[in-house]
């Protein structure tokens, strides 16, 4: 009992200008209600934001299903509302593009990865094409993650233990990582320049991979520098860091906490802060980007945690009595703006990410393109027709989208004149009909 007072009172006085900070749930009507959020026994977050987006896994009958709200339509969501659908599976996993606001990738149940084009306005129907769609896995994918600095990179881990990394400009995978881990892959991240990353196993190793080399750097760690125990009776804990604040954010899936500690690069280098606590428990949480923050109100960190109904948003703020920017609150943070292509990225080089400055707020682009040294078909529009997996060469899909518009112009054309003589048929009946009865 005395080593835990002296300890709190260490922490009470360590300087740090996040020593406070403060969690407070949205009111009810900035919250997103009627949303059927998805039962499947998963251990993804089910829930992804940007600036302009809020995404979540839902219920869907005869496949998979997420569901696409703009960040400012809150309160009660229409039970027709458009869903973006073309799984023949449960989705497991979604995240959004990290140079792209409205392109956005999912992983199934039906082994396949999908990528997709968000349109900035509402939608009238549920969107079926999808711009790509990546095949490779034979078991289900349950882990998507863009790279965090090379434009078009996206990683996906499945079910048979493997993880491939894809360039979706072309649709081809880059790397396949097939032999590295024996057992379930829990989890993998980037780290914060796309040159390495972390995965955890359900063999109980955590594993640092370099993917380009295809091997593993570090596998043991035997002794950790921190440890910190915490109650998971409930569920799995959902890690969430931000390298501005050197601040992770735990959340339990299945319980109704959250709890953050500031990272230090001195001893005891974990230091907890404070646990926000809810009477709900939580079926995911999304994690908002820095550039989707209102820094007039000092807020650090958007939290968007998912009830059985609806998706409810959580501020974390720094309380400071000044209306002007706090400079130390938010130093320059990661843009979306993309360091490398994908083939810069193949050949070798690393970039971090390049930043920008959140003085005057961030205000998203409309229908943001991304910039590519080749054609690339996230810039195209999905073509007419059956859906298929884009693996061609770019003269091959000019060849075959021209040659369905063709065969589609031509089918117009007959269905046309044909109703034109049927028009024509019905005319004259109605004039003798008429004239018989005048």
């Amino acid at each position: 009992m005395m080593r835990q007072k002296i300890s709190m009172s260490r922490r009470v006085v360590r300087q740090s200008k996040f020593r406070h900070v403060f969690g407070q749930a949205m009111k009810a009507d900035q919250c997103y209600e009627d949303i059927r959020v998805s039962k499947v026994t998963w251990d993804s977050s089910f829930c992804a934001v940007n600036p302009k987006f809020v995404a979540i896994i839902v219920e869907s009958g005869g496949g998979g299903a997420f569901l696409v709200l703009q960040l400012a339509r809150t309160g009660r969501v229409d039970k027709n509302h458009p869903l973006v659908c073309g799984h023949t599976a449960p989705v497991l996993d979604i995240d959004w593009c990290p140079h792209n606001d409205n392109v956005v990738a999912s992983g199934s149940e039906d082994c396949t990865v999908m990528v997709w084009q968000i349109p900035d306005h509402v939608a009238l129907r549920s969107i079926t094409d999808p711009i790509v769609v990546l095949e490779g896995h034979s078991k289900r994918v349950g882990i998507i993650s863009w790279h965090p600095t090379a434009r078009n990179i996206l990683l996906s881990a499945g079910s048979d233990n493997m993880i491939i990394i894809w360039n979706v400009g072309t649709g081809e995978p880059l790397i396949t990582l097939d032999d590295l881990h024996s057992d379930l892959i829990y989890n993998v991240c980037w780290n914060r320049n796309g040159s390495l990353i972390c995965t955890t196993c359900k063999d109980k190793k955590v594993r640092v991979i370099d993917p380009r080399e295809q091997r593993i750097i570090a596998k043991t760690f035997d002794e950790p520098i921190a440890l910190q125990e915490m109650d998971t009776s409930n569920g799995v804990l959902l890690p969430f860091y931000d390298p501005d604040s050197n601040i992770v954010y735990l959340c339990g899936k299945g319980d109704s906490s959250i709890r953050y500690f500031e990272i230090t690069d001195e001893a005891p280098y974990v230091h907890y802060i404070s646990t926000f606590s809810s009477k709900e428990p939580q079926r995911g949480m999304g994690f908002m980007t820095k550039r989707g923050l209102d820094v007039s109100r000092c807020e650090i960190a958007r939290f968007f945690k998912l009830h059985e109904r609806k998706c409810e948003p959580i501020t974390m703020t720094v309380p400071r009595k000044s209306d002007l920017f706090q400079d130390d609150l938010y130093p320059d943070t990661q843009g979306p703006d993309a360091a490398l292509d994908a083939e810069e990225w193949m050949s070798g080089k690393n970039a971090d990410p390049i930043l920008i400055s959140l003085r005057d707020g961030y205000i998203p682009p409309k229908n943001r393109e991304l910039k590519f040294a080749k054609k690339n078909m996230l810039d195209n529009k999905p073509p007419l027709g059956p859906r298929r997996s884009y693996s061609t060469c770019e003269s091959n899909f000019s060849r075959v989208t021209m040659e369905e518009l063709m065969d589609e112009i031509k089918s117009l054309k007959v269905i046309v004149q044909s109703q034109e003589r049927r028009i024509t048929e019905l005319e004259n009946k109605l004039s003798k009909f008429t004239n018989g009865t005048a």
